[in-house]
């Protein structure tokens, strides 16, 4: 499935974390609060957003300028365990989070300042519930100067923080989790796409792909001596 606005607006991933017998979440008050604070410091002006993942190409915010964007300091890397999502408690799957050192192409989206409140509280909804992330507000360059953006980098102090994995264990994960949106196949595919619709090439994300690829076409062992 994928996930919607309206679903983002009735709780689903609060339900998605409780159906799969996972520990506590934060309360639709504290995120509330939490998404407030954050955007009273985003100064005078229309908010933007640093995306890096799945929300360049499944947003579900309102927006009204999207723009390609540079944050140095910080390099997009599979991260984060999940275990809902993309994955099973049993059979965690990954996905993306933005790490220290090196630096990211993604996309900056504008929010409308009059309804910046209700689309930051549905930020919090999506990337916040259990606190795998920290936001942040961070300078990034696009083409018509710098703006300041928010983002959500990882919590390495997070259960689900998954490290500095070898491409080789990304791959083999990502050969079998999935989890009640999909699989984290399908959404490295995704952001490939959605990267590559914004002439971004990412060098890492595309040898991950490119190996599972050769995963595929590798004979099985002991075929020839079979056939």
């Amino acid at each position: 499935m994928s996930l919607t606005r309206d679903a983002l607006e009735q709780g689903f991933m609060r339900k998605m974390w409780h159906a799969t017998g996972q520990g506590p979440t934060h309360t639709d008050e504290e995120l509330m609060a939490a998404a407030d604070a954050m955007l009273r410091r985003a100064g005078p002006g229309d908010p933007w957003v640093f995306a890096y993942g799945s929300l360049i190409w499944n947003p579900l915010i309102h927006h009204v300028e999207r723009r390609c964007a540079t944050l140095r300091g910080y390099h997009r890397r599979f991260c984060l365990w999940s275990t809902a999502s993309r994955g099973t408690p049993e059979r965690p799957g990954l996905v993306l989070g933005l790490e220290y050192g090196g630096c990211c192409r993604g996309v900056a989206l504008r929010i409308d300042r009059q309804i910046a409140r209700e689309e930051f509280r549905l930020l919090w909804q999506r990337e916040m519930l259990a606190g795998a992330y920290a936001p942040r507000w961070v300078p990034v360059k696009t083409a018509r100067g710098e703006v300041r953006a928010l983002t959500f980098v990882i919590n390495r102090r997070h259960g689900q923080y998954a490290g500095r994995l070898t491409v080789e264990q990304i791959v083999e994960v990502m050969n079998s989790a999935r989890g009640i949106i999909g699989s984290s196949r399908e959404y490295l595919r995704q952001t490939v796409e959605g990267l590559k619709q914004h002439g971004i090439h990412d060098p890492g994300l595309h040898e991950i792909e490119a190996r599972l690829l050769g995963s595929e076409l590798a004979p099985v062992a002991g075929a020839a001596e079979m056939s």
